[in-house]
């Protein structure tokens, strides 16, 4: 079965702040003796058992010794935990499943996907989205379309906008480029719009043409997550029309990365791509 989404969160920070107190060489005893917190919310913590408080994660991460860029990560994380973030703002448009999508990608260090129909969201232009989000949903008023476009920048404004940049590497069907999603001109500015991006050294594009015939990420579209720290699974993040689901058990993970691969051995470098 998909982890809950706030579950998920809980474990890896658990297991992120269990990992910081073994490297500093503190023990249980030592968080309670220092006041930070009893051993049974400890406990709690570290299991994923509860959600964590931002002041709770950066005494911790004090306490422990960790530089600003762990704490900053550790922090995203307890954010994501408790489900209360920037993206609050939006709690009206953001269904919860969704929630846990914005938090991870505040953490992640790279980001695996595949499209089959669209140009992968973090990679969207404000015009496309809008297209993409009317066609969606061609009954929504024009004031809750904007903001849901305004959603989108604001989690790729999150991820581009971090230090170091997150590392994205999309396989798109070449059906994302070819379909006239808003329109001749919008299409042509999202694909100018993709090759700018590939051209950074933080993204990596590839496109699965027409001519590769049948492959390996036929049954839809997935993306990966992937976290620095080594008792951080990676996650497979699957979306549909009304929720989402968050796959983190070894055998799942395994099963993504191999379709990965195998589409990424069949596609070709978006800069080698001619319509």
């Amino acid at each position: 079965m998909p982890t809950n989404g706030t579950t998920l969160v809980r474990r890896q920070l658990g297991r992120r702040l269990k990992q910081l107190r073994e490297a500093a060489g503190k023990t249980v005893t030592d968080v309670e003796a220092g006041r930070y917190m009893s051993a049974a919310k400890l406990w709690r913590i570290e299991t994923g058992k509860t959600s964590v408080k931002i002041n709770d994660a950066r005494g911790l991460c004090f306490f422990y010794g960790a530089d600003a860029e762990t704490t900053d990560a550790i922090v995203a994380l307890a954010l994501g935990s408790s489900e209360q973030g920037w993206w609050e703002d939006y709690s009206d448009i953001l269904p919860s499943p969704f929630h846990l999508m914005i938090s991870l990608e505040a953490s992640t260090t790279g980001v695996r996907s595949y499209e089959p129909e669209l140009v992968y969201a973090l990679l969207q232009t404000p015009d496309y989205a809008r297209a993409v989000l009317r066609a969606l949903r061609p009954d929504e008023d024009t004031e809750t379309t904007e903001r849901r476009v305004g959603l989108r920048l604001e989690r790729q404004q999150a991820v581009f906008g971090r230090s170091p940049a997150v590392q994205i590497r999309a396989v798109l069907n070449e059906a994302a480029l070819t379909r006239q999603v808003g329109g001749t001109q919008c299409l042509a500015a999202q694909i100018d719009h993709l090759r700018e991006l590939d051209q950074t050294s933080h993204v990596d594009l590839y496109v699965l043409t027409w001519a590769g015939g049948a492959h390996a990420g036929m049954d839809g579209a997935f993306s990966l997550l992937d976290f620095d720290e080594p008792d951080d699974p990676t996650v497979v993040f699957l979306e549909n029309r009304v929720g989402a689901s968050y796959l983190e058990q070894a055998p799942q993970v395994q099963a993504y990365r191999e379709t990965w691969l195998l589409l990424l051995e069949q596609a070709i470098p978006l800069k080698e791509y001619q319509p």
